[in-house]
């Protein structure tokens, strides 16, 4: 068989073109696949809460100890 080699530098360029960074046109809307399923929506919500809260929160030491 042929064998397709592909240096780093062409590799990098890749990752930046237009084309990576759009999804296909004729890709089926498939929650949870192509698109974010409205559960997957609600969890991010309760995720991004939770992290804004732990945020206000200030450090705590992991173990308590008694000297």
């Amino acid at each position: 068989g042929t064998r397709i080699i592909c240096d780093r530098k062409f590799l990098l360029e890749c990752k930046n073109s237009p084309v990576a960074r759009t999804p296909p046109c004729c890709l089926p809307q498939t929650p949870g696949v192509t698109s974010l399923a409205q559960s997957s929506l609600v969890k991010l919500e309760e995720l991004k809460e939770r992290n804004e809260n732990e945020e206000a929160m200030p450090d705590q030491d992991q173990f308590e100890m008694d000297i």
